[in-house]
Formats: C-alpha cells, structure tokens, sequence
C-alpha cells in the first residue's frame, strides 16, 4: 500500500499519513457495509485517493515536507519503467547514496518493507533505541537537506544494487527464523523477499549477486515442511528429513548457484549461496564436505567480516578439528559486544560443550541462551536441550 500510494503522494511522510487514514476509514466503513471482496485494493485506492486531496489542499505545506520523489521533470524520461513492481521502486528510491547504509537498510526494512524497530534492531544486533534512533535521524537529514528522492535511472541502480540486495535478504531472513512470536516462520515475510528477489534478478540479468541471493534464499526456504515436526517442534538440520525438502526449488537454487559463481570472484551472497548448496547436495548430514564448507567459510568471512559468519564458521570448525576447536572460537565471539544479545552464540557454545562432556558449563550456556531467545519455537527446542544436561528450565544451577 505505502509503495501505490508513494507514487502518487510524491512524499513519504505524506503517504504514510494516508495510508494511516486509509486504515482508520475502513474500520468504519467495513463494520457498516461489510468487508469488500478485495480490501488490499479498497485501502490502496482510499489511501491513494487521500493524497490526491492532500495535493489539491495543501501544495504550499507539501513543498515544506522531505520529497523522496520528485514531481515529473524533462529528466523523468530516465527513469527504469522496467521496475513494474512498486514496492522493488520504493527499495531502490530508499536506498540513496546521500543516506549512511545503516540509515538505508533501516529505513528502507521499516517503510517498505513493514519490519518493526525491534525486529530491525535484531538483524542489525544493536539495541531497539539505537535502531529508532537511526531511522529518526535518517528522516530528518531527508527533511534538513531536502535529498530529492527519486526512482534512480537505469545507470544508478548497480551503485545501490548491495543496498537493495542486503534489503531483501534481512527481509527474508526475519521470515524465514522470526525473531519472536510464537511461530519459527512468517511465510508473508518469506514470500514477499522471493517475490522481490525475482523481481530484481529479472531486471539486473547480468547482477551475479542478484542470482546468489535468490539461490540462498531458495535453498533455505525449500527445507520449509522438515523444519517443524508435526508438533510444531524444532527439528535441527541433521534430523530433516530430506526426501520431502522441495525439489524444485532446490533444482532451481542449484542452477542460480552455478550462474552466480561464473565470471570472476563470487560476491558474499553466491559464497553464501554456494554454502547452502553445499548442505542441500550432501546426501545426509553426517556426509556434509565440511572441509569444503570450511573452505568457502574462509572465503566468505575474507569478503564478508561479520561476528555472525564468524560465529557459523566456528560450527563448520568444530566439525572438521573437532568440538574443542570450534569453541575456542566461539569464546573469542563472547567479547564481541554486537553478540551481546544473539542467542544463537550460548545455543552454540551450550552444543559444543555437551560434546566435549562438560554437563554443567552446557547448562549454563543453555540458560543464557533461553534467556536471549524471544521466538517460542527455538525457546521451547533450547528448553529440552536443557533438560538432556539434567537441570530442568527454570531450575537453580
């Protein structure tokens, strides 16, 4: 809705503001008439309509707000008709040059892409004040300098292309593991990043990453059905069961793979595609290359120095030189203050030390992992993985 109505309000802040009232009117409208037979469009056309207004009422007080696009201009006969989905227009409009990148993921994932402040906070591993805080100060350097935010000519789509893909990867990845609620999916999230990522990877044919990220994403989401059990329980990678994974996506993320690793140095998102693949073709778990993984993880943590791939890499380790290995690695990654919150970290540490016999430190680490964990699903799995060290949740150590 805020991508429709943004093209014809011309302003971010205005569209928003529609969109809001669009709402509101069909709480009453709905409970009087009845819900319409396709209220996605009723809201869009309401929310669209109010722009309208606000254009014929308020032009002197329009000019006074930040415009993230520009009205039509001899120069508009640049811009990429090609990008047809609006919400793929709004991404890349957002991700502007003018803006630090952390301002534009944040913006970009708040505005268009619907995440709350805390779900960003999370795939950024900072605090929620601190992600309102950049999405605050973003919006208000658009007001201060005035940045003229317009869909970007074909030229400058590859300078914001990193921007955009990043975009669409937080998107998928907060669908694809929530950080909270009582679900471990959220298919809307998930559907609406393949979506857009197909989208992309038709516009940028030639963007090797492009083709990485939709074969990353594919590879994962085609392991959806085996994730939970019938229970609604976490099921671990080396438990799936692989004959129901989706074929066809699998089939389809492999080929991507293949396309995005030719032509030169692979980007973060074909290494990381290549990782995926590198799971998915094992005939069983316990058969996983790891020393392959190991190797490509060497190369992604080179492209790509994150604590999270780090601290991947540090599993991948442990399999290869053993338990005692890996969590060394993992001890090092407790320093790190941008993994203060991660759960995944201790749920690491807690896996490894059940390996090397230590019960007791395994429990410890369990619990501070419970203690992070916000999702139900993965809290209820860390739980019984508590009670296999003998202490029960909840428990004094």
């Amino acid at each position: 809705m805020l991508a429709a109505t943004v093209r014809v309000a011309r302003d971010l802040d205005l569209a928003e503001e529609c969109v809001q009232d669009a709402y509101v009117s069909a709480l009453d409208a709905w409970l009087r008439q009845g819900v319409p037979d396709n209220p996605g469009a009723w809201l869009t056309t309401a929310a669209q309509r109010r722009a309208l207004n606000a254009h014929r009422r308020a032009a002197t007080l329009r000019s006074k707000l930040p415009l993230l696009v520009v009205p039509d201009s001899p120069d508009s006969a640049d811009e990429p008709e090609e990008i047809t989905d609006d919400r793929l227009r709004l991404v890349f409009t957002c991700c502007h040059p003018a803006l630090a990148r952390e301002a534009q993921l944040a913006l970009t994932l708040r505005l268009v892409c619907g995440l709350t402040t805390a779900e960003i906070a999370r795939a950024f591993l900072v605090s929620e004040p601190t992600m309102a805080a950049r999405v605050t100060r973003a919006k208000k350097k658009i007001a201060a300098a005035r940045i003229p935010y317009r869909v970007p000519a074909g030229g400058e789509l590859p300078e914001r292309l990193d921007a955009v893909l990043t975009v669409v990867h937080l998107l998928f990845t907060t669908g694809h593991a929530a950080p909270t609620g009582a679900a471990l999916l959220r298919p809307d999230l998930v559907e609406r990043a393949l979506d857009l990522a197909r989208t992309l990877g038709a516009l940028m044919p030639d963007e090797r990453e492009a083709h990485g990220l939709l074969a990353l994403m594919l590879l994962h989401d085609a392991r959806r059905a085996t994730r939970t059990d019938a229970g609604g329980r976490l099921v671990l990678l080396e438990a799936q069961d692989r004959t129901k994974w989706d074929r066809s996506q699998i089939e389809e993320g492999l080929a991507l793979v293949r396309r995005a690793l030719t032509g030169g140095r692979p980007g973060r998102f074909a290494l990381q595609a290549t990782i995926a693949a590198l799971y998915t073709e094992a005939p069983s778990y316990a058969e996983t290359d790891w020393r392959q993984l190991l190797a490509v993880y060497d190369l992604l943590l080179a492209a790509w120095p994150t604590p999270v791939v780090a601290l991947n890499r540090a599993v991948v380790v442990a399999m290869v030189h053993g338990p005692a290995a890996g969590l060394t690695i993992l001890d090092e990654l407790a320093a790190d203050p941008r993994l203060a919150a991660y759960h995944y970290l201790p749920a690491a540490r807690a896996d490894l030390l059940m390996r090397l016999g230590e019960p007791g430190a395994a429990a410890d680490a369990y619990d501070e992992a419970i203690s992070r964990c916000d999702n139900a699903v993965e809290r209820g799995f860390l739980e019984e993985q508590l009670k296999r060290t003998g202490r029960t949740p909840h428990s004094p150590g």
